[in-house]
């Protein structure tokens, strides 16, 4: 603006300590650029011939490995440490974020290369600087050193030019188109991004995982606050569609949503269906509120009762997030129609949770930084931490969660939902999961005391020597009185929303309903009764 208006601004001064800082970014940047270029360099060579097959299958071209800068991570931890130590010294190499070292005493001699036998995606930030890698290991399925050789994909870890939660994959090419369109296509991985892209749909970018969060959500929204979400149509997509959604309904997105068949993603699509076919399920895709209605008739179909109740309790949440009070309440007539409940009993029901808005995201945003007993139990659970390997006690958590949804409204909220929606990949690195960073000490916090390869993971330091004590695991009994301490006010909650619909029905002397809803308030008494006997073991 400066520059614009022809002012002249004062020399910036910094301090020694920003100065230092602000120089190691530059170098890192530099060494960053340089690796990029090595790992393009590499795939050429014969040692990649793997990695170019690989990415023929998934049509690939010269042009399009050009243009977003698709390299190959050798399968030797020294080539690219070689490369580098001659221009940059060795507390810059550590800081990087590329390499590992185990020897702090064998100085650039004890490092070694995070990315190997992996294709390379280059991550840059808004600006199209180089600031960070992604990588997709090449080991075949049979393989039997799969387990060795790491997670699907590797990001690189949290350095001084990167954090994971403020950058969004291809936006630096893509935020002009958005801009001029007025619109963004979000997907998860970096193949569906590239796909998109190359089939002439510039408006697109990739979280870089199942979900995203709110300083990317705000990112986005400097250039269109419209948006069409497609993540993979699996469990941890639908997942992920809903934690973005709820983020993206607070910020006042216009928000769309596609649902692609079973079993393809963006990438899948366009290779086996065309580019026609894809840009037709843009255009056809549904609003977001259309969406989570078919989400809560396909989880509980309204042929009874309770299945309507159960719904209302999914939707509720979403609406509770609305800001506009007027959109609220044109959603109240919807869903009353689709799910063919009472438009009155559904509008009080509304009417109570826009109430209660201020307060619940006043509460979420004000909460101490604090996990509580029972969510450190159910965390580490599942988070699969050694010494829990128990698959039938991680599903009794899983299932506890996903159908009662007992952990919403709790600090470790986001937490559970990003592992309640990972992969068996993910889970390997549960840090590498997108959350924001004040969640993420969460869970690296509730790791550190799941013990074993979960505190090393947890402080960025596996080794494969490692030889600690194993953990005490976590019993059945303990993850039964962590869910009951979720439950009772989970219940209490519940009552507290029946009470409303019982005060309205006996307002408008509707005896049926309030017999119904009478039936209702015992069973969840009894259920609040037995919780909190659960709860004192």
């Amino acid at each position: 603006m400066a520059t614009k208006l022809g002012i002249a601004l004062p020399r910036q001064q910094f301090s020694p300590a920003e100065a230092k800082e602000a120089g190691l970014r530059a170098r890192l940047m530099d060494m960053h650029e340089s690796a990029c270029r090595f790992f393009e360099a590499q795939l050429p060579t014969p040692a990649a011939a793997a990695a170019r097959e690989y990415l023929a299958s998934r049509e690939l071209g010269a042009e399009a490995l050009k243009e977003f800068r698709v390299g190959y991570a050798p399968d030797s931890g020294f080539l690219l440490r070689d490369a580098l130590k001659g221009e940059f010294d060795e507390a810059e190499l550590k800081q990087s974020g590329l390499f590992s070292f185990k020897d702090e005493k064998a100085g650039v001699a004890g490092l070694y290369s995070k990315f190997r036998n992996r294709i390379i995606f280059p991550i840059a930030n808004e600006q199209g600087r180089v600031i960070a890698f992604g990588g997709r290991i090449l080991v075949s399925a049979g393989a039997a050193d799969k387990d060795k050789a790491g997670p699907k994909y590797l990001n690189s870890p949290e350095t001084p030019i990167y954090s994971k939660g403020r950058v969004l994959y291809n936006l630096d090419k893509a935020k002009e188109a958005i801009r001029k369109l007025d619109y963004s296509i979000v997907v998860e991985g970096y193949m569906d991004c590239i796909s998109v892209y190359r089939a002439g749909m510039h408006n697109v970018f990739a979280s870089s995982g199942t979900a995203f969060g709110e300083t990317q959500v705000r990112l986005i929204g400097r250039h269109s606050k419209n948006i069409v979400v497609n993540f993979d149509p699996d469990t941890a997509g639908a997942a992920a569609t809903e934690r973005s959604l709820a983020l993206l309904v607070e910020e006042d997105f216009n928000i769309k949503v596609i649902t692609l068949e079973p079993g393809l993603d963006p990438d899948l699509y366009i290779r086996t269906r065309g580019v026609d076919a894809y840009q037709k399920e843009v255009l056809g895709s549904r609003k977001y509120f259309h969406y989570l209605i078919d989400r809560a008739q396909a989880q509980f179909p309204p042929r009874s009762p309770e299945n309507k109740v159960k719904a209302i309790n999914y939707l509720l949440p979403h609406v509770q997030r609305i800001p506009s009070r007027i959109v609220r309440d044109e959603l109240a007539s919807e869903i009353a129609q689709r799910l063919g409940i009472d438009s009155a009993v559904l509008r009080q029901e509304l009417r109570s949770a826009a109430t209660s808005r201020t307060q619940v995201v006043s509460a979420e945003k004000t909460q101490k930084a604090t996990l509580s007993p029972a969510e450190l139990v159910l965390i580490q659970v599942l988070a699969g931490s050694e010494g829990d390997n128990d698959t039938r006690l991680r599903s009794l958590v899983r299932d506890a969660l996903l159908h009662e949804r007992l952990h919403e409204g709790w600090r470790g909220q986001a937490v559970i939902e990003a592992l309640l929606g990972a992969s068996p990949q993910q889970l390997a690195e549960p840090l590498s999961l997108p959350l924001e960073d004040a969640d993420r000490n969460l869970l690296a916090a509730a790791l550190m005391q799941g013990g074993g390869a979960a505190r090393a993971v947890a402080i960025g330091d596996a080794k494969e020597d490692d030889a600690e004590a194993p953990p005490k695991p976590v019993t059945e009994g303990e993850i039964r009185l962590a869910l009951a301490a979720l439950r009772r006010p989970h219940i209490e909650r519940q009552l507290q929303k029946l009470q409303s619909q019982i005060d309205d029905a006996s307002k408008r002397s509707d005896a049926p309903r309030l017999a119904q809803l009478s039936t209702e308030k015992m069973n969840l008494k009894r259920a609040l009764d037995e919780s909190m006997r659960a709860s004192q073991g």
